[in-house]
């Protein structure tokens, strides 16, 4: 039995564009030049509070933390005014129906979003009763700490030599390996293939369909 776990922004779906515009605001309401589409890219994956200071170059501090409330509720006010959910990437719907429906996996998402955003677009995309484990900002540490891998590992009850993180951020990378799992980079996320690789990526997939193969 394997464990597979996905990340959800940059992996799953594509949620560039609204989590830039956020960020963009955000900085905005607080006096400070907007960040640069590279510089939001960059720290995709990550704790929202650990992101943003990450980007100031600081460590969480009031201001972090009060810009980190404001970034929600500028997201809410997305979803309010009927901003839509992030599409997936292609082949990744029909991807998680194969997997989940195999008797040697069971599929889990680790990811820096909030639990009540991953849970909307796992609804969304039906993809919610697929996912056998999930751990979010709002269960465990910022990655790449391992924690959220080792938590769905105990879960499941499957070793991290057994498991499999596949992600587009370095921090995917590095927590696998903290983890002692696998970590698999797909090149349609955020961050460069050659960082991926150097972030300790066993190998990188360039489409949804090819991983299914090599699970």
């Amino acid at each position: 039995m394997k464990l597979v776990l996905f990340d959800c922004d940059g992996t799953l779906v594509d949620s560039v564009n609204v989590i830039h515009t956020c960020m963009e605001r955000t900085f905005e309401d607080f006096g400070l030049e907007r960040p640069a589409l590279a510089h939001t890219k960059s720290i995709i994956g990550l704790t929202l509070d650990i992101a943003i200071a990450q980007m100031l170059h600081r460590s969480v501090d009031d201001e972090i933390s009060a810009m980190t409330a404001r970034y929600k509720e500028h997201f809410m006010l997305h979803r309010q005014n009927g901003g839509a959910l992030e599409n997936t990437y292609e082949g990744i719907v029909p991807l998680i129906a194969q997997l989940s429906a195999r008797d040697d996996v069971l599929l889990g998402v680790v990811t820096g979003k909030s639990r009540r955003g991953l849970s909307a677009i796992l609804e969304h995309h039906g993809m919610n009763r697929s996912f056998f484990a999930t751990r979010t900002a709002d269960d465990c540490p910022s990655k790449p700490h391992p924690a959220m891998v080792l938590e769905c590992c105990a879960e499941a009850g499957i070793s991290p030599d057994a498991t499999v993180v596949i992600g587009d951020a370095i921090y995917d990378m590095q927590m696998a390996v903290s983890a002692g799992a696998r970590g698999i980079g797909v090149s349609w996320g955020y961050a460069p293939v050659e960082a991926l690789l150097a972030a300790g990526a066993d190998q990188i997939v360039r489409r949804a369909d090819e991983i299914a193969g090599i699970i």
